[in-house]
């Protein structure tokens, strides 16, 4: 049992909760059983399970590195309010080989919890994959990872310039549909093409002018009220379940 913060491999461990060494490593910390129970399921790679004294493990975990830690230890490394006493190391997974059919394309999102209930509703309406571009909030956060409930072991995530995904898309004949007011038609207006990316954009100030133009169709959400706009995540749910019903 490791009993020490100060032990080389709890230091490490530590380390992930830091998006650099996040980075470096190319590994991530989840919590709780249900993650666990979630990337166990899923082709990611699990390397280590961390858990607290008195914790009972699946047994149907037992193939993978097991380490008891004492409750200083896990409460070092947790991150929630109530943790379950267990943890995982996860190997990331981003591998771009692959064609979509539904995929969300998400410009500049700063706020974890908008990221990560993006991640669970595109799970939810089917889609299969998520492109994520620069300056959006970091895919393993841990707040990101704990509001996707696990959805992002069932999907396909990676990183990458949108202006080059958007041009790569367009050219392997998925159409892009971009948020925006500018030129824009109305969502229940328009048909759903067999291949579509949705693109969302910052809470403030929406999708980059330049990403916008690259879509192949700008669209927009009717507000019946006097709101001046819609949370980003909502107006994703929005247009990913408007798809899914086609």
């Amino acid at each position: 049992m490791l009993t020490s913060v100060k032990n080389e491999k709890v230091k490490n461990w530590r380390k992930l909760k830091k998006k650099k060494e996040r980075d470096i490593e190319s590994k991530f910390l989840i919590e709780g059983f249900h993650l666990i129970e979630e990337a166990h399921k899923s082709n990611w790679e699990i390397t280590e399970i961390i858990y607290q004294t008195g914790v009972e493990v699946n047994p149907e975990w037992s193939a993978y590195s097991l380490h008891e830690v004492s409750d200083n230890v896990m409460a070092a490394l947790t991150e929630t309010k109530t943790p379950q006493g267990i943890l995982a190391v996860v190997r990331k997974n981003q591998s771009r080989e692959r064609q979509l059919q539904r995929a969300l394309l998400v410009d500049r999102v700063q706020d974890p919890g908008n990221l990560g209930t993006m991640i669970r509703t595109a799970d939810a309406a089917g889609f299969d994959t998520i492109i994520l571009g620069k300056g959006t909030v970091d895919l393993f956060n841990d707040k990101v990872i704990r509001s996707t409930q696990g959805s992002m072991f069932h999907l396909h995530i990676y990183e990458a310039d949108l202006h080059e995904e958007i041009d790569r898309l367009q050219r392997e004949g998925t159409i892009v549909w971009s948020t925006g007011l500018d030129n824009a038609t109305f969502y229940h207006e328009l048909e759903v093409p067999n291949n579509l990316a949705i693109l969302v954009g910052n809470e403030g100030s929406g999708v980059d002018p330049d990403l916008m133009k690259k879509a192949t169709q700008n669209v927009k959400i009717p507000i019946y009220g006097l709101a001046e706009s819609l949370n980003v995540s909502i107006a994703a749910a929005i247009l990913m379940y408007e798809v899914a019903k086609k």
